[in-house]
């Protein structure tokens, strides 16, 4: 089994004075997205949740935390926007199977909070179980070969020890084939979480609910034993994108609700 899946997962109880809490994840930002990274930006902006948790791919790719150090680089003026997001809220960040290589210092420095994946959240006499999903889509074989490959310290040490232009062209050439294969396969490019997997962590962690992204099938689903399981929705705000789609799922006591972000950042229920 995955590593996210073996022993307890880290315990947050939320700050009793909030009164929501935003996820959002699979934003997939890069230069070539300049609408949905503006649509992001302004989300933050006018947001009136007490904290946003961002689960993972929120950057097509991040290829080393000294990419901020890069004069004018994409990633620095995103940095910019969330560390502003920061100062007026809780953000927290957990690495999806994009942008694992943000490292906490690179968090720290921003002022976000690391998330580990998965973490448990207990507020409102609830619990609430969040990860990115990448690793519970165990019928993806190839992929979860690739995960073990690229999380581990040697495989890390050794491509951040490349030159920062190299490490771009290869993130380049790694979009260019994966977007080659989900325009061959479609739909069926994007593995499921496995069920009996997601079961046991939410009983292993006491959880009724699960929040992941990864799959791009945005959907709540009722599971047994009056489990639920929300997949966020990935984000699409291109002129060629149809259709458009920016949603972020809101916490509150009073359970949970989807809610369409417009051109602006402003939120309203789906």
């Amino acid at each position: 089994m995955p590593a996210a899946l073996d022993g307890a997962p880290p315990v947050w109880t939320l700050d009793p004075r909030w009164q929501a809490v935003d996820f959002v994840s699979d934003l997939h930002l890069a230069d070539d997205t300049p609408r949905t990274t503006a649509t992001f930006c302004a989300y933050l902006q006018h947001t009136t949740a007490d904290a946003v948790l961002l689960l993972g791919d929120i950057f097509e790719v991040w290829v080393g935390d000294d990419c901020l150090d890069e004069p004018g680089s994409f990633e620095a003026r995103c940095a910019a926007t969330l560390a502003q997001a920061a100062r007026q809220r809780c953000v927290g960040f957990m690495v999806g199977n994009r942008d694992f290589l943000l490292g906490a210092a690179a968090c720290q420095a921003i002022g976000l909070r690391a998330l580990p994946d998965p973490t448990l959240l207990s507020a409102w006499g609830q619990r609430t179980l969040i990860a990115h999903g990448d690793a519970w889509c165990l019928d993806d074989i190839p992929y979860q070969q690739f995960r073990q490959q690229v999380r581990s310290a040697q495989w890390q040490q050794a491509f951040l020890a490349r030159p920062l232009a190299e490490r771009r062209a290869i993130a380049r050439q790694l979009r260019t084939a994966s977007e080659n294969q989900k325009h061959r396969l479609g739909a069926s490019a994007y593995v499921d979480l496995d069920t009996t997997a997601v079961d046991q962590a939410l009983h292993a962690a006491g959880a009724a609910v699960l929040v992941h992204g990864h799959t791009h099938r945005p959907a709540t689903h009722a599971l047994a034993d009056g489990l639920t399981r929300h997949v966020l929705s990935d984000w699409h705000c291109e002129p060629d994108d149809a259709p458009r789609r920016a949603e972020v799922l809101r916490w509150t006591s009073n359970g949970f609700t989807r809610l369409h972000v417009d051109e602006r950042g402003r939120t309203t229920p789906c």
